[in-house]
């Protein structure tokens, strides 16, 4: 199922409006692709590590297998708000993997850091992984993040992904299937972020575009 979802129908104006902050109207249009984890690259920091890691919220577990690894290059700012932003962004993908290798459609991390449009979307990804009898395996590097802060309450974040070094997993048989990497190993995402009553920063809606040349090398 890796690299195989159809670009976003409508990618670009959708992601005009996530990233201004008249964007919160509507339904977006949600693109949801394979979340796994991230290569090591010249990371600065993991999200999981970051702002979060510090706060007195009772969050819900993200704990990874062994076999799969994340990786939020650049992720932090040195401002709090903004590296609080980032590390919830990185914790809602965190959580769509975490779903998945649980099998878990109604995991309590997924509806934790993500609300709106893009959880009923990052479901029917989940469920899709799934039930076709698969997982991941592998690295996934998260970069390039560009992030605008409208207010107190909601944000604009676009960032890309490099899953070269990810791969589908059989759940039963655990063969792994190591698809070449070509330009759809590579996903912009654009996302709109708000924060909810108990601080948390939940990703509201998301789109994303495979193979987007702003992500290929």
């Amino acid at each position: 199922m890796r690299r195989s979802l159809p670009v976003a129908a409508a990618f670009a104006a959708t992601t005009a409006l996530l990233l201004t902050a008249c964007g919160n109207g509507g339904d977006g249009s949600k693109g949801n692709d394979k979340i796994a984890g991230a290569d090591t690259g010249t990371t600065k920091t993991s999200a999981s590590a970051s702002a979060s890691a510090s706060d007195s919220i009772a969050r819900p577990d993200l704990t990874l297998p062994g076999d799969i690894k994340e990786t939020f290059q650049s992720w932090t700012t040195g401002d709090a708000t903004k590296d609080a932003i980032l590390a919830d962004a990185g914790h809602a993908q965190t959580a769509v993997t975490y779903a998945v290798v649980k099998g878990d459609l109604k995991s309590e991390a997924l509806a934790f850091y993500q609300a709106g449009s893009a959880l009923p979307g990052s479901r029917d990804w989940v469920k899709t992984i799934v039930d076709s009898g698969s997982t991941f395996t592998g690295a996934v590097r998260y970069y390039s993040p560009k992030l605008a802060v409208f207010d107190k309450q909601s944000a604009g974040l676009s960032y890309c992904s490099d899953e070269s070094r990810a791969f589908n997993k059989n759940r039963k048989t655990r063969t792994i299937d190591k698809t070449p990497a070509n330009n759809d190993s590579y996903v912009l995402y654009s996302t709109r972020l708000e924060k909810n009553g108990n601080g948390i920063w939940q990703t509201t809606k998301l789109v994303s575009d495979r193979g987007n040349k702003t992500c290929t090398p």
